[in-house]
């Protein structure tokens, strides 16, 4: 596990997906975001510094495991959002450089 991965315990969700998100950072995990484009693949995950913070409940709508109301390009929008603010904190961290 990454320091990066291992950097989103204990985080707040920047997903934060209305009526979905349960704002419990002990289920805080980094969810990467999807998409050939950005490396992901089958048994690939994309780079960490593309992934958010991301409570169990954002990660499985995002993951398309529980429905929502929400349609793809929303749910991409929000994942792609969570992941700059993540970079922002992951800089602030140290983990990443500016």
């Amino acid at each position: 596990m990454s320091r990066i991965t291992k950097s989103a315990q204990g985080e707040v969700c920047t997903v934060r997906l209305p009526n979905v998100c349960n704002g419990n950072p002990e289920t805080t995990v980094l969810a990467h975001i999807n998409g050939v484009r950005f490396g992901h693949g089958v048994g690939r995950k994309v780079n960490d510094i593309h992934g958010a913070y991301c409570c169990s409940s954002c990660h499985d709508a995002l993951d398309g495991r529980t429905h929502t109301n929400f349609d793809k390009d929303f749910l991409k929008l929000a994942h792609l959002e969570a992941v700059i603010e993540t970079q922002i904190k992951l800089i602030k961290k140290g983990l990443i450089n500016e």
